[in-house]
């Protein structure tokens, strides 16, 4: 009866120690056809992101140009998309171009895995939706870093020379877009919390609990600052909904 005590507490440490290790991210080096597509909604959105000012990254070239125009003047058409899919492939799509940006997130897997595994074990009050695994999905192109609720993958902007938008590390981005899906359903949509608040909400979240392992992270100078009063320590994101909840109230 005693050996079999011990080999059900090993197997019950082995087992722990795996759940606690196990890889929650996978970084994801796109196709051609992926970024072609990628490309081209960007290229559907050039009005809004010329308008507000962002930083676009696309492929040079005359059909690039010309797209952006036609975009502008809304002509687009599946012509136009099938040009685009036939110039990435032929003239701009490289895998290598990916790889510097795929194995500085690699480097960096392991302080990715502890983060999210530290916010499962967080007694949060409100759910924190999580992901098995998530998809960390790299582009050339677009405006920066994105994220999908539903499908709990990120899209991070890199370059050929494994350089990121915003932060050297890509932890810090990626982390960030991690806390975006976490907290969509039960506090951005819960409470129709606006764009401001939102990143307000997200940076507060990263800096309060993951503050020691990035210390290049940054609360942006932007955003609802509201939350401030509410939060000041890592204790204090047990109770995020409800300082959320009391802060939609006073609109």
């Amino acid at each position: 009866m005693r050996i079999k005590i011990h080999i059900l507490t090993v197997l019950t440490f082995l087992t722990s120690c795996y759940g606690s290790s196990q890889n929650r991210v996978v970084v994801n080096i796109p196709t051609a056809d992926s970024e072609s597509e990628y490309i081209w909604r960007t290229i559907q959105d050039i009005k809004f992101f010329e308008g507000k000012n962002y930083q676009i990254s696309l492929p040079q070239g005359s059909l690039i140009n010309d797209l952006k125009v036609k975009s502008k003047l809304g002509n687009l058409t599946n012509e136009d998309y099938e040009r685009l899919k036939v110039f990435v492939q032929d003239s701009v799509y490289d895998e290598a171009d990916y790889q510097k940006g795929y194995q500085k997130i690699e480097d960096e897997l392991e302080q990715i895995n502890s983060m999210i595994n530290e916010i499962s074990q967080s007694n949060f009050k409100w759910n924190f939706k999580e992901f098995k695994t998530y998809q960390v999905n790299l582009t050339l192109y677009g405006p920066g870093g994105s994220y999908n609720p539903d499908e709990g993958s990120v899209l991070i902007f890199t370059t050929t020379n494994g350089r990121f938008k915003n932060y050297d590390n890509p932890a810090n981005t990626i982390i960030h877009e991690i806390t975006h899906i976490g907290i969509e359903e039960a506090i951005v949509n819960k409470y129709r919390v606006s764009h401001a608040l939102k990143e307000r909400i997200v940076d507060t979240f990263v800096f309060l609990n993951f503050g020691k392992y990035l210390p290049e992270y940054r609360i942006q100078d932007m955003g609802d600052k509201r939350t401030d009063q509410y939060l000041k320590t890592k204790e204090d994101l047990k109770d995020l909904d409800h300082f959320v909840k009391r802060i939609t109230k006073e609109n």
